[in-house]
């Protein structure tokens, strides 16, 4: 778990299947550790790195595993069910396109504040935006669609140059306010 008790999707930070096999989470765990690894002056992220020893300590675990997945699937369940209820014919298409604006302008704000990183993981998106990933999914993609945002190598999602010129000419048609209590509620 994280600090925040928010769960921690390991199969997400580990970038496998729920359904690889030992020798792939031991494989994948050594490439991860290596890029992700404080000592590395590129790509060094002691918070990545120790996400991804925490993963690979359950996921290469037999025992572990096991109770993680029970978990993981009953997380998955519970998301789906969330999303399902939430979802209605009328407001929907105005959820939508609150949440679009809502991620633009978490990362616009995260790129004017700190432009040498200006990436956001997608756990974090969640949590910003109250969102599960299953409602973040289909938005993600039509904003990579539409080149307003990317996701980087390092798996995180930056708002593009585009992005930042549609957010601006459109962050007046949906005050703050407006955006963020549509997405609290």
């Amino acid at each position: 778990m994280a600090a925040d008790d928010a769960p921690v999707d390991y199969y997400e930070v580990m970038q496998i299947a729920v359904t690889a096999e030992p020798e792939t989470v031991h494989r994948v765990y050594r490439l991860l550790a290596q890029r992700y690894h404080p000592d590395n002056a590129e790509t060094g992220s002691d918070t990545r790195f120790r996400q991804i020893a925490e993963a690979y300590r359950v996921l290469s675990d037999p025992e572990e595993r096991a109770r993680y997945d029970a978990r993981h699937e009953r997380q998955r369940q519970e998301r789906w069910r969330f999303a399902q209820m939430s979802a209605t014919a009328d407001t929907d298409f105005d959820a939508e396109q609150t949440l679009r604006m809502t991620i633009l302008e978490v990362l616009y704000a995260k790129r004017r504040m700190d432009p040498h990183e200006p990436g956001v993981y997608h756990l974090e998106l969640e949590k910003l935006t109250g969102r599960p990933r299953e409602h973040l999914e289909f938005t993600l993609w039509y904003l990579i669609q539409k080149k307003l945002v990317l996701k980087t190598d390092q798996s995180l999602m930056a708002i593009t140059a585009e992005g930042i010129d549609y957010f601006e000419a459109r962050h007046q048609e949906a005050p703050i306010s407006r955006r963020l209590a549509a997405v609290n509620d």
